[in-house]
């Protein structure tokens, strides 16, 4: 993924604009990511990633929801694309929402076809393949202060 939507970067906001919204760019108009409510046509939002130029590389991805502890960033991979390993220091879910993808860990592999959904400890290495055009929902949850506590 970019820089600019690398789902386990913790961007501080940025002058000119205001906080929790986008700056937009050539391919993308200005977007809130932080309110009370934030609703999405995850078709629409995935046939739009299918235009961008990052598509043509192999995947595209747009972050939907972003706030201190949470995050969902909508992924789409070109058939045999791949987001290399890493690791987040939140846990995740994986929800397959088109085509079929494959998560892989140290310890096992786990296929998601459309409709299923993954949860992952936080610190897990892991990497995500495309078996087939696809698209799917990560979803990043921080630790909080409950978290430190043990409640």
């Amino acid at each position: 993924m970019g820089a600019d939507h690398h789902p386990s970067s913790q961007h501080p906001p940025s002058a000119g604009h205001p906080s929790g919204e986008t700056t937009g760019t050539g391919e993308r108009a200005p977007q809130r990511l932080a309110a009370p409510l934030l609703a999405f046509d995850l078709a629409d939002e995935t046939a739009r990633l299918h235009t961008e130029q990052a598509w043509q590389r192999g995947h595209s991805a747009k972050t939907l929801v972003k706030e201190p502890d949470f995050r969902i960033v909508l992924i789409a991979l070109r058939a045999g694309g791949r987001l290399e390993r890493h690791q987040t220091a939140g846990r995740i879910s994986v929800q397959t929402l088109a085509g079929h993808v494959r998560l892989h860990t140290p310890e096992e592999i786990v296929d998601l076809p459309l409709g299923r959904l993954v949860s992952l400890e936080r610190d897990i290495p892991h990497d995500v393949e495309a078996l087939e055009e696809s698209a799917f929902l990560l979803t990043i949850a921080w630790p909080g202060a409950h978290d430190a506590t043990g409640d």
